[in-house]
């Protein structure tokens, strides 16, 4: 089972790396890796290849058993990773919807209007104020994405954006928690 999971990470990664000559955008690849390894850890990594582990670590054999407890346990173990993936999508198609709104009625212009500073430590200063602030009144991750796209209007040099977009996070991540330091999970995401 172990090499076949890393079998199916390395062809995975060279499909990564082929991206050009294949004409295969790498997110479909690694997408795609990740389904299939976890399909097969999802199918019992340690205990064979027709055992079923739950959310809770107990171990269901498809092939004996009661077919009732084997069934919800398959059935519990996928609605829990489901629901957790399909949180975070819709979460993000509600705030890529949310930054759309603002950019086609202009918003990021008028926000773009009033921040007049050419001086890079001022505008540093401001976006990370505004992150601060903006990721307590919504979600950390929509205060980044509102911001990051802000920035990609301002600062038209990717070197310095890049800069920024790193102050936005951690100062959006302060606010989310509404502490200096912010919530350590959030930053590690982002690494």
């Amino acid at each position: 089972m172990i090499q076949i999971i890393i079998t199916t990470f390395v062809l995975g990664y060279i499909f990564i790396t082929l991206e050009h000559p294949l004409k295969l955008d790498k997110a479909v690849s690694a997408l795609l890796m990740a389904t299939i390894i976890w399909a097969f850890i999802a199918f019992g990594f340690n205990q064979g290849w027709v055992s079923v582990i739950d959310t809770h670590g107990n171990v269901f054999n498809i092939l004996g058993g009661n077919a009732l407890q084997q069934e919800s346990g398959f059935e519990n173990n996928l609605m829990h990773h489901f629901s957790k993936i399909s949180e975070i999508l819709f979460f993000l198609m509600g705030a890529m919807t949310i930054v759309e709104i603002i950019d086609l009625h202009r918003g990021f212009g008028i926000i773009k209007k009033t921040i007049t500073t050419t001086n890079k430590v001022k505008l540093l200063w401001t976006l990370g104020i505004l992150a601060f602030l903006l990721s307590a009144i919504i979600d950390n991750l929509t205060a980044t994405i509102i911001l990051v796209t802000l920035l990609r209007k301002l600062v038209p040099k990717r070197e310095y954006r890049i800069w920024y977009a790193s102050l936005i996070i951690i100062a959006a991540n302060a606010g989310g928690a509404w502490s200096p330091i912010g919530d350590v999970t959030t930053t590690m995401l982002w690494k």
